[in-house]
Order: C-alpha cells, then structure tokens, then sequence
C-alpha cells in the first residue's frame, strides 16, 4: 500500500470556499456519523469542522506536515479531537480493530495505490455495525493533469468502486454518482485544456450557483453520471 507523500495541499484554500458543495457531502453522511470516528486526510479541516459537531470525538489524520499546523489551530482547545500527523500506511495498522463507529475519506482513497488493502484495514478498525463514509472522484475519462499533480492514482467507476468495497467485506448501503453538472466543466477545462488549480472566482461561481442547482436535480433522482461518487458502506453485524 502506498499513497503520495508529496501531497502539500495547495489548492485547499481555494477549495474551502465550496461551504454548500462541502456541507451537500456532510449532509448526506449525517444520518451515519456518530460516536467515535476517525478521518484520514482531514486538510486543513474544511470537512472535519463540519463534522465535529455530530460525534462525540474526532480523530483527524493528515500526513502533510505542512497542513497538520493549522488543523491544530482550528481545533485548539477541544479535547475531543485527536491530529495525527502521520501516513495512513503507519497509522492504520496502530490502531486496534473495532475502534471506531465511522471511517471517513472524502478525496482522499485516490491517493493511495493499493486501495484494496486501505479499504480492508478500515473494515479491521470499524466496529462491527460502523460504517465507512468515501467520497472519490469519477470517470476515468475525465483523468486530467490535476489529477496527476495533486496525487490521484486513479478516478473511479461505481461499479469498480463498489466491487472493491463489496470484497473488502463491506455491505453497501449508498453508492451514487455526485455532481452531475460538474463533469462538463472539468472536462473542459481540467482534461482538455490542461488547467493544472482551481481558479477562487470560478471555485466561488460553482459553489454558490451550479452546486445548489445539481443539488436540487440530483434530488429528484439518482444521475447517471457525475464528477464524483459518493457512497456509504457498513461493516456487517456479525
């Protein structure tokens, strides 16, 4: 298992004005995160913040060293969360099986090359009941020079993703493409004119027009397409 250590979050800061965008993800997660749980590549917190407020503790892991200072200073002071700054690879086998009731990866399970075996550690660390919470990014087509700089090894297919999921011996309660309106636009602008970082007016554009707007079509029923899949999974009972 290896995922990008070279990773320095540089386009997070244009990325945390994506406040309905981000709470959309959350929103959709809320009825399955409680109790303890753990997220690995937490950023600068933009999910993390959102999801304090539904559990009784937080563990964040975020390999980066250069963002681990401020999600320390985000959540200074809160006794119910933990910063781990360290890789997924040393921290995942640390921890001891069934510690957690949620296991939260939101753009995080493409950095890592070999995703079976990440996905089979976090069946390991649930608790039996606990439910493992990803957001990827979609459409093999849509794979751009961004995504090759920031670290993705991949984009999935649902099916693909599912599959992994199903053999890591996860029972899916969700999975959904996400952001059907999204796939134009980076399509355009990421896979065929080689955009290589998100522009803040266009980032603030998106969020505060075409998200809601996909929000509300996506509402009425499951697309067929999308930027990103978004997908709940739950470690059987027994």
């Amino acid at each position: 298992m290896s995922s990008n250590p070279i990773y320095e979050g540089a386009d997070l800061e244009a990325l945390a004005t994506l406040h309905r965008y981000q709470s959309w993800i959350v929103e959709t997660f809320q009825p399955y995160i409680s109790g303890r749980v753990v997220e690995f590549g937490a950023g600068i917190g933009n999910i993390s913040q959102r999801i304090r407020p539904l559990v009784s503790s937080l563990d964040l892991v975020e390999p980066s060293a250069n963002l681990v200072a401020p999600l320390r200073k985000r959540f200074e002071g809160d006794t119910g969360v933990v910063i781990f700054g360290e890789v997924l690879e040393s921290r995942l086998p640390a921890i001891d099986d069934e510690t957690y009731d949620c296991v939260v990866l939101v753009n995080v399970l493409e950095h890592i090359e070999d995703d079976s075996t990440a996905l089979e550690g976090f069946f390991k660390i649930l608790k039996p009941g606990g439910h493992l919470l990803l957001f990827v990014p979609a459409l093999k087509f849509l794979y751009s020079d961004l995504d090759a700089l920031v670290g993705h090894f991949r984009r999935y297919q649902r099916d693909e993703l599912n599959g992994r999921v199903v053999d890591a011996g996860f029972e899916i309660i969700r999975s959904r493409y996400f952001d059907t309106l999204g796939v134009a636009p980076w399509w355009l602008l990421n896979t065929m004119m080689g955009a290589t970082g998100f522009n803040p007016l266009l980032v603030s554009i998106y969020d505060a027009v075409f998200a809601p707007l996909s929000r509300g079509l996506e509402s009425l029923a499951p697309p067929p397409f999308g930027k990103n899949i978004l997908l709940i999974a739950k470690r059987p009972e027994t």
